[in-house]
This record gives C-alpha cells, sequence and structure tokens, in this order.
C-alpha cells in the first residue's frame, strides 16, 4: 500500500543533488548505525548479522526516480488504460476461478466483494505474477536514508522490516518488493503486514509473498478495517449549468451529500439514492476532457490502500469489469 505525499521543493532538490556515492557503504551513515543500535537492543539481531545485511545493502536511483514520478502523477486518460484492459481482466477471472472458495468465505466474514478484492490484487501485481523486482533491503535503505522527503516514515518501514523478516523467517537479504518496499500479492508495506494481515489459511503462518488465501484474506481485512461497508463505490456524473466548476469537491472523502451535490449542478445518473446520502464529487481528465463522477464512502475507503483518486478509480472499474465478465459463467481454470 504506498501513500504517495510529494513535496516539490524536495523533489528539485533530490533531482540535483548528488545521490550516493559507489564507493560510500551505509555503514558509514551516522543514521544506519543508530537503526542497527536500536534493532540490537530490541534483540531481532545481532549487531553482526545487521553489520552484515547493511554493508551489502545498495543504493538504488531507480527508487529515487520512481518515487518522483509515480504512475499517479499520469492523468487518467493515460492511466486507465495500464489497469483496466481485456487481459487483466481475463487474468482476473482465471484467479478469481482459482480461489473461488476462499473469495467467498473472504466476503462472508469482511463484506467486502469478491470483484474488490481481486481488482485489488491485479492493479497492484497482476494478480501475484509482478511483485516487485527490488530487495526490500535496497528500496527501504535508499529511501529511509537518500529521500530526506519521506525518510522518517521509511526509517520506521525499515524498522518494521527487520521485525517481519524475523517473526516471519524471512531472509531480510533476499525478500523481493516494490520500490516503495511493499511485498506480496498485495504490495502490503511492513507496517501494514504486520498490523493488517491474517492466516486466511489457518496454517499457522501469514505468507502474502507465496499464499494468495493469506493474501486475498488480507486485503479484505484492510478494506473493512479502514471502514468498508456494504454499499455503492463511485457512478458517472451528469453535470449541469456553470456553478460545479466552482464549487467541485475534489476531497477524497465524502464530505458532501447528493443534495447537496444537486444544488451545485452534479446529479446521479444511476442509483437512486436519499438526498441525505454521504457523497463527493470528482473530476478525472479523460481522453476528451473532464469526467465527472459522484463517488461514495467506498471510494474514500479504496484510497486508504493507496492515496490516489485514480488508483481508487481503476480498482473500482477493474472490478466492475470483472463482475460482469464473472456472471458471463467461470472460465476453467488453467491446466
Amino acid at each position: 500500500m504506498l501513500h504517495h505525499v510529494f513535496c516539490t521543493l524536495w523533489g528539485l532538490w533530490c533531482s540535483h543533488a548528488p545521490l550516493h556515492s559507489t564507493d560510500t557503504s551505509y555503514l558509514k551513515y551516522q543514521e544506519v548505525q543508530a537503526l542497527i543500535d536500536q534493532a540490537t537492543e530490541e534483540g531481532l539481531y545481532t549487531r553482526g548479522e545487521l553489520t552484515e545485511l547493511f554493508a551489502h545493502a545498495q543504493h538504488q536511483d531507480d527508487v529515487i526516480h520512481a518515487m518522483q514520478a509515480p504512475a499517479e502523477s499520469l492523468d487518467w486518460g493515460r492511466y486507465r488504460p495500464i489497469f483496466v484492459t481485456p487481459e487483466r481482466i481475463k487474468a482476473g477471472l482465471t484467479f478469481w476461478n482459482q480461489h473461488a472458495a476462499s473469495l467467498q468465505r473472504a466476503e462472508k466474514i469482511y463484506r467486502v466483494p469478491a470483484p474488490i478484492i481481486v481488482a485489488i490484487l491485479g492493479v497492484e501485481t497482476h494478480y501475484g505474477e509482478r511483485q516487485g523486482r527490488f530487495r526490500v533491503i535496497d528500496s527501504l535503505s535508499t529511501l529511509a536514508f537518500d529521500y530526506p522527503p519521506r525518510a522518517h516514515y521509511f526509517r520506521g518501514e525499515l524498522l518494521h522490516f527487520l521485525e517481519l523478516c524475523h517473526s516471519q523467517h524471512l531472509d531480510p537479504a533476499t525478500t523481493l518488493g516494490s520500490y516503495a518496499g511493499a511485498m506480496g500479492y498485495g504490495q502490503f508495506m511492513p507496517s501494514s503486514w504486520q498490523s493488517q494481515a491474517v492466516d486466511f489459511d489457518g496454517d499457522g503462518h501469514i505468507d502474502l509473498i507465496h499464499n494468495a488465501d493469506d493474501a486475498l484474506g488480507s486485503v479484505a481485512h484492510y478494506l473493512q478495517s479502514q471502514g468498508w461497508s456494504p454499499g455503492p463505490v463511485a457512478e458517472p456524473a451528469r453535470i449541469a449549468g456553470q456553478n460545479y466548476d466552482i464549487h467541485l469537491d475534489t476531497q477524497l472523502q465524502a464530505s458532501s451529500s447528493l443534495g447537496q451535490l444537486a444544488q451545485q449542478g452534479i446529479y446521479t445518473t444511476s442509483l437512486t439514492l436519499p438526498d441525505t446520502t454521504a457523497a463527493n464529487a470528482l473530476r478525472l481528465q479523460g481522453t476528451h476532457g473532464g469526467e465527472f463522477w459522484i463517488t461514495y464512502p467506498n471510494f474514500y475507503v479504496i484510497t486508504r490502500y493507496n492515496h490516489s483518486p485514480l488508483y481508487a478509480m481503476a480498482v473500482w472499474q477493474l472490478s466492475e469489469a470483472l463482475a460482469s465478465a464473472h456472471e458471463s459463467g467461470p472460465i476453467a481454470p488453467k491446466q
């Protein structure tokens, strides 16, 4: 789960400042020594083990570049075709069919629809096929010690990663993930893995990297913990007049009502709900100009997974496409 918060001033600084000398070891960083001290005191590893780990941790320029130019910086017209595709829908149906029983159980326990769970896994890692190419120790060290805008956050995630590897018997020197240090089918950050992941198949071990059932159960549990409840996510909006351009609410949290939006010239197009229903209006820049949407509290819940309206809209639209295709009948699993 990636929470992209960027600062223009810091971004400019990072793009021009020297990144990391090739002959500099992270062991020479005062902050690394402080982290080793803390982790040693907590009894996670010996000082020798941590010294060996950070002696071989490597700065990754690609990590810095990815943080400065994430996919969420695109406009909607270019972002959507990356994630809502026939190929991703087809692969999602195969995944759904293979894990139908677990998805049905997750729906019952956490009240999160199977299409939403599958869509998040589809957007995050193409259903587990693309879990990341970076060593997590490299990406988190780079961001914790060479990326000042979010260094505090990533220092915390680095400690959580060490704790997680210790408790889940992962090798911190070889575990792979995203450029931001997220891991597994659902791209959980280390702190989220520790606090939100569940042993969904009951085997006594939480494995989000190899175990799809644990991953989908953990995604459902996370969304429930963020406030998911049965109800709508989003729908296209119809606009009238010119007041919408002034009063359009672009906050992610549903802070208006359908009645208030109607007073601004923003109307529902498909759902019939009371005027008091909590809702927001959202404008996305599509291939043919502005696209207008009404979003509901569950849309905001999806943005707790990734703080981007583009991400949430891609998840929702992929889930709608998956649900529609699934109604046509399950496809045979791959032999």
